[in-house]
């Protein structure tokens, strides 16, 4: 029976025999004396085996990496020396007596030390990847992280209940992952995206505070972080406002930072969607880079400039400064990669200024402003620039002209790029945790395409009261009682406080242009016991994968998930998604379409 983990045999077990069982993670030759280093989960522990015990040696010599074994022997203090304060078992080692071979091994696709690793041999050779003590670190502390969020809630009421895997297709059923039925002829149940209806409905029925973590499934484009299959920690209570439910998870979110990496969050401040996007352009802002928007679009409507006045315009169109302090050091050729950067975002340019000399703001020869836009812009204009965006000698201006969506993303994009690159030397970058409440969302957004509105959120979000007028007269003024918790940039959950009266409901169906049979086909199940006095309710989502990967400061979520798929949304260890055979599909009742006869024709 094994004494205890490899990685925890310390000067407690000096002169005591223990038994460990491992893998080999590495074996030394050190002129007749053999070492090897036995892994477990819990970390290494080194292992001698001396010539005096020939059976041992034997075994010992010809064990390689990964071959598992058991291990017997005496724990002694290292030779002076040679301990590794970094370790739990840095300061003994183990004098072997016995040895046994579990198991061998092939030699491994690559060295579990092996930092230098490309994504797709990680994830077609998962299996050893996992070994990898990072990995097994990782998937540790999103166990932990899952066990502390579990005791909160449960120390607070809440009730872990199980809702369906198989439901029935929602309005966005384009992302829904479809199951065939085999015994009801061309029917399909839908993986769910979230358990949103099933916790609402829960509230109904009177359990008042629920939660789960959850598997859930979107069939979305291929994007670089997403994942097909994510886990949601999802919550729900009764009689709570969005403040009381902000306050529980707010106070959750804090405790498992603390207690699983041992950081204080501090304060979470609350910020309007509004002010989000006029001052960084996105709803979920990384506040350690303390760049802001400056809105111009008001100035360049009265400047002949046609890039600037052409988007001051247009409608939806927005023009912005980003002040980068100390900017003007940045080189031309750095000016240009972040040219290009923003084009991916659907910048057509990066316009800029570099202020050499605030003293001297005038758009003729020998001015302080250096840029090719200078002489196309008023004296005033340029004044008012450098007075709204605060700029001093030796600063950078920055622009941005087009689409407010363009403007927004391509900016925003960039305020983080230079932040994170330029901003910790010059001030402008804090380290550490930056989180806040993002509130007061759109209820709506307009779809000109299809000529109609959609949620925001999602369409079971209750409007703030004092804008109930506006679903009917004009749904963009509309505001949610919804809250989004960020992190660092990151949208760490989203919530809302849900409409719990069925006439509202069907109010807000119309805004949506969901009419009554509609509704009643899709939503019935949720209308009709809406009517049997449902209480009013909230709740929030988080994202685990996403909480564990900002704990860990993974690169990926990907690295902290055991088992996930690629970009492509594919299993490169067990080669999924793959085809099936002719005789499931005749009991699905599908037959699928050759796609290529179909384009030749």
């Amino acid at each position: 029976m094994r004494t205890d983990y490899c990685g925890l045999i310390d000067g407690r077990y000096l002169g005591q025999t223990v038994t460990i069982k491992g893998w080999a993670h590495r074996r030394r030759d050190h002129g007749g004396v053999i070492f090897i280093d036995l892994r477990d989960r819990e970390g290494l522990v080194q292992v001698v085996f001396d010539p005096d015990i020939p059976e041992a040696f034997a075994i010992a010599d010809a064990t390689r990496n990964e071959y598992v074994l058991e291990i017997t022997g005496e724990v002694r203090a290292r030779p002076e020396g040679t301990t590794n304060a970094k370790m739990i078992t840095g300061q003994i080692e183990i004098l072997a007596k016995s040895i046994t071979v579990l198991n061998q091994a092939a030699t491994p696709p690559f060295q579990i030390d092996d930092e230098n690793l490309s994504e797709n041999v990680r994830l077609t050779n998962r299996v050893i990847d996992l070994r990898r003590p990072v990995m097994q670190k990782n998937m540790r502390l999103r166990y932990r992280v899952a066990m502390l969020i579990r005791n909160y809630l449960d120390g607070l009421g809440f009730i872990d209940i199980e809702t369906p895997m198989l439901t029935r297709s929602t309005p966005e059923g384009a992302r829904d992952y479809l199951v065939p039925s085999r015994v009801h002829d061309g029917q399909f149940f839908a993986l769910p995206q979230s358990p949103q209806l099933f916790k609402q409905l829960l509230m109904v029925a009177g359990f008042d505070r629920y939660y789960q973590i959850v598997k859930c499934f979107r069939d979305e484009d291929l994007r670089a972080d997403r994942q097909p299959e994510f886990t949601q920690i999802d919550i729900e209570t009764s009689f709570l406002n969005e403040d009381e439910i902000m306050d529980i998870t707010e106070s959750m979110a804090k405790h498992v930072f603390k207690e699983a990496i041992g950081v204080e969050l501090g304060d979470f401040p609350r910020m309007a969607y509004d002010d989000a996007m006029r001052l960084y352009g996105s709803d979920k802002p990384d506040l350690r880079v303390s760049l802001q928007f400056t809105e111009l679009t008001d100035l360049m409507k009265t400047e002949e400039f046609k890039v600037f006045r052409g988007a001051a315009d247009m409608e939806n169109g927005r023009v912005v400064g980003l002040r980068i302090p100390g900017g003007a050091s940045i080189s031309r050729k750095e000016i240009d990669d972040y040219t290009k950067f923003v084009a991916i975002y659907g910048a057509k340019g990066l316009a800029y200024i570099k202020v050499n000399d605030v003293t001297n703001l005038s758009n003729g020869e020998g001015s302080g402003l250096q840029s090719p836009i200078v002489k196309n812009l008023s004296e005033a204009c340029l004044q008012e620039i450098i007075t709204r965006t605060g700029a001093t000698t030796g600063d950078l201006i920055f622009f941005g002209a087009d689409k407010e969506k363009v403007v927004n993303e391509a900016i925003g994009a960039l305020r983080l790029k230079v932040g994170h690159e330029k901003g910790e030397a010059a001030g402008y970058f804090t380290r550490g945790w930056k989180p806040l409440w993002v509130v007061d969302f759109p209820m709506f957004e307009r779809d000109d395409d299809a000529g109609r509105w959609n949620a925001c959120h999602h369409p079971f979000t209750s409007p703030k009261v004092e804008h109930i007028e506006f679903l009917k007269s004009d749904p963009g003024k509309c505001k949610a009682r919804a809250y989004d918790m960020v992190l660092n940039g990151w949208e760490m959950g989203g919530g809302s406080v849900r409409i719990h009266r069925a006439d509202m409901q069907s109010t807000v169906f119309e805004a949506l242009g969901i009419g009554e049979e509609e509704a009643q086909n899709k939503f019935g199940f949720l209308l009709d016991n809406l009517q049997f006095g449902a209480p009013p309710h909230g709740g929030l989502a988080f994202g685990l994968d996403r909480l564990v990967t900002l704990m860990t400061g993974a690169e990926s979520i990907r690295d902290v998930i055991a088992f996930p798929k690629t970009q492509r949304a594919q299993c490169l260890l067990t080669n999924a998604p793959n085809e099936v055979d002719e005789k499931q599909l005749r009991e699905l009742h599908i037959r699928l379409r050759n796609t290529q006869q179909a384009n030749l024709a």
